[in-house]
């Protein structure tokens, strides 16, 4: 088969347009193995390959959970729609399969060729019950008995006993039997999920770790569960149900409702079997197929444990340093605030940035502790999409709500696999006394700002945190993002209005700075796209950097297929999902992609515009799909400050001089890593991070510098009036 034919049949053609189009959920899935690629890297530390590995599965999970489900809904309700790029859900469903397939296998052979013999070398086992020795084989056995056999439940499955609902992505153990009679019984046991998954024994060395895992020594003692019963078979399992939730969002109570929803993603319907070992026994495979009601190609046969997540819990261990990434530890105060007590005054000079994780997300924090404070705020209002199980912000905000001001807080409800949290957070909120907002209706609300209106001498002022990522201060320490703080007027204002059309039935203003989705803000990046495309015609100054986490809304693709046929040059930083296909000649040969896959999440969006030499440059917490641009609440906002539009252009810079985390994106929709030949080595992450130090360092002795010379003059000033 041809290169062109396998495009072809790889459904990579947009049939309302004829331009190239990657299919979205086959693109996740190469994002998914760039992370996997990490897992593989041998020059990575032992503990961070294998936390890349669990990623991959947890990734994996949600993928199944909400995506493959969805893809399912259609194809069960009869939907032969073809995506965007030409393919039917049956179709989707079946390229998908046998990648995922694929994907499995790479992940096993991962573990049981690269990462469990990199582990012996450093004294790291995972041992079988028939490998342990008798000090170890005692203490499994006083272990289970003291321990694991009182916790379990065994669960029969006979006419009067039907098949149990099973917990989502719980590991089980199906057992088959057979009594005095010689009759089949079927048998399942939960593997406890309240007991650790990895069990540490009793090691001969102190330098050496020796683990095995619950799963294997409950079948080490099964016989002494299912007495009765001779035992002919046993197998480790685990499902993955579809855990999209289905809202109606015309309920009188919109948080029961998500309630209610959140009940029911426990009893989706299986989308994925997973089962350990290649070689089940067969009518044990088919008690579970038939249980389950899962079809052949949601089967996967794993070579090794289930539910890979565990491998977290084994890089967590403390006392390993060496095993890990030199820790990002950020610069604390950020050099934009250095120096200063108050926050406000700092705002009042000049707009401020951060850089998170490089620069500490304290300021944020500061920001809203101060407003909630000082005695001459009158109010706060801030949108929260996720925030951390144990929030100072949502503390901070209570505060603020019991020392009298008026504080708005929308909780998105809706933030897919954070509703309960969220749920907590509102109904601790609304007990303080703040103003509860649950999202808007038919809509996410996924911009991040804060708003704090303070009295002073001059009047009312308006001042400002805008981000591209969440209020969460977990996050804020391993996720690439950026915040702005401003008073300017024309923010300000922006800001009232916004807040007055997430609250109540304002309309939509013609705001001053704001980009807004759903209303302006598809239309905004397609007039900025093809001003490029016009400029570039008539000779002038043209080109399009966009870094964000996902590409996928076709018109926007479209738009960029053309600006690179009129000479545009286009750099886009995609970290995961991208339609698009570079490099085709006459189509995509002036769009250069990649994807930054390291130590840290990188998910800043920043899109740039150089606008005939006058350079337009934007921040805010929109990707380009068509869920952002048309289905939720997004914010994007120009960056005026001078000095800031030098940072966020700094920012691009490194990210594109990256030789070591980067991956370049070919015609094929493949990725590689970027040519390092005759280059200097550079981690953008970790040249972000030292610039974010000597920042720092540069502010700190303009400071010093500042306090000595005051001092000196105060000095004078005292020996002149001695002397007089």
């Amino acid at each position: 088969m041809s290169k062109k034919q396998k495009k072809k049949e790889c459904g990579t053609v947009y049939p309302k347009y004829g331009y190239p189009y990657n299919n979205r959920e086959l693109s996740w899935m190469d994002f998914n193995l760039r992370v996997l690629e990490e897992a593989f890297e041998k020059e990575n530390p032992l503990f961070e390959r294998l936390k890349f590995l669990s990623i991959t599965a947890s990734n994996l999970d949600e993928f199944f959970m909400v995506r493959v489900a969805g893809i399912y809904d259609q194809i069960h309700s009869d939907y032969t729609v073809k995506d965007p790029a030409g393919l039917t859900p049956q179709m989707q469903i079946e390229r998908l399969s046998e990648k995922i397939h694929a994907f499995s296998e790479k992940q096993y052979s991962c573990l049981s060729h690269s990462l469990i013999p990199a582990m012996k070398r450093q004294g790291f086992k995972f041992l079988t019950p028939s490998e342990l020795n008798e000090k170890q084989q005692k203490y499994i056995k006083k272990y289970f008995s003291h321990i694991i056999f009182p916790v379990l439940t065994p669960l029969a499955v006979d006419p009067s006993r039907p098949f149990p609902l099973l917990g989502n992505k719980t590991v089980n153990i199906a057992v088959r039997l057979r009594d005095d009679n010689k009759e089949n019984a079927f048998a399942l046991l939960q593997v406890p999920s309240i007991l650790p998954r990895l069990l540490e024994l009793p090691a001969e060395n102190e330098d050496k770790k020796e683990f095995i895992l619950l799963e294997n020594v409950i079948l080490n003692y099964l016989k002494s569960v299912f007495e009765l019963f001779t035992i002919k078979a046993s197998c480790v399992f685990r499902i993955t149900r579809d855990g999209d939730l289905e809202i109606d969002e015309e309920t009188d109570d919109l948080l029961e409702e998500i309630e209610k929803s959140i009940k029911k993603r426990k009893r989706g319907k299986p989308v994925r079997l997973e089962l350990q070992g290649s070689n089940c026994d067969e009518e044990l495979e088919r008690f579970l197929i038939e249980m389950l009601e899962v079809e052949e190609r949601d089967i996967y046969r794993q070579r090794g444990p289930l539910d890979l997540t565990f491998l977290s819990k084994l890089a967590s261990l403390e006392g390993y340093d060496e095993f890990r990434f030199k820790p990002i530890s950020p610069v604390n105060p950020p050099a934009e605030f250095y120096g200063y007590s108050d926050i406000f005054e700092a705002i009042r000079k000049k707009d401020r940035l951060i850089h998170l994780p490089y620069e500490s997300f304290d300021p944020v924090l500061k920001f809203v502790r101060q407003a909630a404070a000082d005695e001459n705020v009158l109010a706060i209002k801030q949108t929260l999409y996720r925030v951390s199980g144990n929030s100072p912000i949502v503390d901070a905000l209570i505060k603020a709500a019991e020392n009298g001001k008026q504080v708005t807080v929308l909780v998105e409800l809706k933030a897919r696999f954070d509703e309960e949290n969220n749920i907590h957070w509102a109904k601790k909120l609304e007990k303080a006394g703040c103003h509860v907002i649950y999202g808007v209706y038919g809509l996410k609300t996924h911009c991040k700002i804060l708003l704090v209106v303070r009295k002073e001498n001059n009047g009312i002022r308006r001042y400002l945190h805008m981000g591209t990522g969440n209020y969460n201060d977990i996050t804020a320490r391993f996720y690439t993002d950026i915040g702005m703080f401003t008073c300017r007027e024309e923010y300000g204002e922006d800001a009232s209005s916004l807040f007055n059309v997430l609250t109540g039935y304002s309309r939509p203003p013609q705001y001053n700075r704001f980009i807004v989705a759903p209303k302006g803000m598809r239309s905004f990046f397609e007039e900025k796209i093809k001003q490029e495309i016009r400029n570039a015609q008539m000779g002038i100054k043209a080109g399009i950097t966009a870094k964000i986490n996902s590409l996928v809304d076709p018109e926007i693709i479209k738009l960029l297929y053309q600006a690179s046929q009129a000479g545009v040059k286009v750099d886009l930083i995609v970290r995961g999902i991208c339609c698009l296909i570079p490099g085709i000649q006459g189509i995509s040969d002036n769009i250069r992609v990649y994807s930054i896959v390291g130590q840290l999440l990188e998910h800043s969006r920043i899109f740039i515009f150089e606008n005939g030499g006058s350079r337009l440059i934007y921040m805010g917490s929109a990707d380009w799909m068509p869920r952002n641009l048309d289905r939720r609440v997004e914010l994007v906002f120009p960056v005026l400050d001078e000095n800031l539009r030098a940072r966020v252009c700094e920012i691009i810079d490194v990210s594109m001089k990256d030789t070591v985390n980067r991956r370049v994106q070919l015609d094929d929709s493949s990725y590689k890593l970027v040519d390092k030949r005759g280059k200097k080595r550079v981690n953008s992450q970790k040249e972000l991070w030292q610039r974010a130090k000597k920042t720092f360092l540069a502010a700190k002795q303009k400071f010093d510098e500042e306090e000595e010379k005051e001092l000196a003059f105060k000095n004078t000033l005292l020996n002149s009036e001695l002397n007089d």
